[in-house]
């Protein structure tokens, strides 16, 4: 269970990564239905640490605080000081070896890196450290492309959002869906984004056109129709060629996989909140069958929509 987390401050700190987890982790929400955690800062010894900004902050807490933590978090910090000090690392380790979550934010990665967290697992940091991290802790399988990358309770994330992206996720994992969409309401963020979807995409094409914006929020709402690229680009009133390149413009994707991920959310959030059949979960997020959506989650998500169920849906399912 996910209730006690405890951020690591190292010097240099980055303010806003830091803030993502008193955002996501620190707030109480419990009076809105969303889950309560025992939230905490600390660093090597208590006392002033300097952040990237030019402020400093005062801690309260020493490395202790890490030791029944279910999560511990390590914030983006300064690269060029000198190596993370040893105790932290140990820390580090220790939580992971006794069962806990390691939730990296940008360049926290790096400490991940030196605590040897890494070593055989894939993982992601900002895209601009992405081949220094890899040259530097090369047993890691470093990913540049991606937002967020769960490997063995090693949970690393990209720049700035990409750190709320994966601490919902968390919580969406640990909590389940109706946890992790109070944060993200109460946020006003997303309360899933897949963790394989690009860190970034190409400026929009310079165009007088409208954005898709209205046309993603149109599909959305009607994943269980079948939708072909000429339908979609006549819809946008766009030859399918201009749609094609302005649609993996401004998504970073093609309109296939967009629509895999948004009906593969769908599913799960029907398999979490509700108590349907999974022909009827296939056919409202417009998988169509049962056979489908079995195949694309053992593909994407390495299970099968009822083990998926067993493990993430309450015990009484919200009604439909």
């Amino acid at each position: 269970m996910l209730r006690r987390v405890t951020a690591v401050l190292l010097p240099d700190t980055s303010p806003f990564e830091l803030g993502v987890a008193c955002e996501v982790f620190g707030i109480d929400r419990t009076d809105t239905g969303g889950p309560g955690f025992d939230f905490r800062v600390c660093a090597l010894e208590p006392g002033v640490v300097p952040t990237k900004t030019g402020f400093s902050l005062l801690v309260e807490h020493d490395l202790s605080a890490t030791l029944d933590a279910d999560l511990v978090v390590v914030p983006a910090y300064g690269l060029r000081p000198a190596p993370v000090p040893e105790p932290v690392l140990a820390a580090l380790r220790a939580a992971h070896e006794r069962g806990a979550w390691i939730l990296s934010i940008c360049s926290g990665a790096y400490a991940l890196g030196e605590a040897g967290l890494l070593d055989g697992r894939a993982c992601t940091t900002h895209w601009m450290h992405a081949a220094d991290l890899a040259q530097r802790f090369p047993a890691a399988r470093v990913d540049p492309s991606v937002l967020y990358v769960d490997a063995d309770r090693v949970l690393t994330s990209a720049g700035t959002a990409a750190g709320i992206d994966a601490s919902l996720y968390l919580v969406r994992r640990e909590l389940g869906a109706a946890a992790a969409a109070v944060i993200a309401r109460r946020m006003v963020v997303p309360p899933h984004r897949d963790g394989g979807q690009a860190q970034y995409v190409d400026t929009p094409l310079p165009c007088d056109a409208d954005t898709l914006a209205p046309l993603l929020a149109w599909l959305v709402e009607h994943l269980e129709e079948e939708h072909t690229v000429p339908d979609l680009a006549a819809r946008a009133l766009m030859s399918e060629r201009t749609f094609a390149r302005r649609f993996r413009a401004e998504t970073g994707t093609t309109p296939a996989a967009w629509l895999t991920r948004q009906r593969l959310v769908r599913a799960q959030e029907l398999l979490e909140r509700t108590d349907v059949g999974v022909d009827e979960v296939a056919r409202r997020s417009g998988f169509g069958t049962a056979a489908v959506l079995r195949h694309h989650f053992a593909r994407t998500l390495g299970t099968s929509p009822q083990a998926y169920r067993r493990t993430f849906a309450p015990r009484e399912p919200a009604p439909v």
